[in-house]
């Protein structure tokens, strides 16, 4: 089965831990990565489309409203909520101070 895992976090909050602590969650995507659980993911560069007016514009910027931003997402493979939720436990946005929302994804 595979879910969309949202993670929010804010930037500050990850740049506030240490080299170790980073270190030691992103071992975490490694780890899932490795294992074949990750199949995609996302760059932290960011275009934001609106055509509010009919004709497409574009920025460079996160269209988040404030609170923790969306910092990414991932799709990974697990048999079931309970280990997708394991799985992503230690990750970074789950472990420096931002939340991962998890939503299975259809196969149609």
């Amino acid at each position: 089965m595979k879910f969309l895992c949202l993670a929010y976090g804010a930037e500050k909050d990850w740049q506030e831990l240490s080299d170790q602590q980073q270190r030691e969650f992103l071992a975490e995507d490694d780890a899932l990565r490795q294992g074949g659980a990750l199949v995609s993911a996302v760059s932290q560069e960011v275009t934001t489309v609106t055509a509010w007016s009919g004709s497409p514009v574009t920025s460079r910027e996160s269209f988040a409203q404030p609170g923790l931003p969306l910092a990414g997402f991932s799709i990974i493979e697990a048999a079931d909520i309970r280990e997708a939720v394991k799985m992503v436990s230690g990750t970074p946005c789950a472990r420096a101070k931002g939340a991962i929302e998890i939503r299975a994804l259809s196969d149609q």
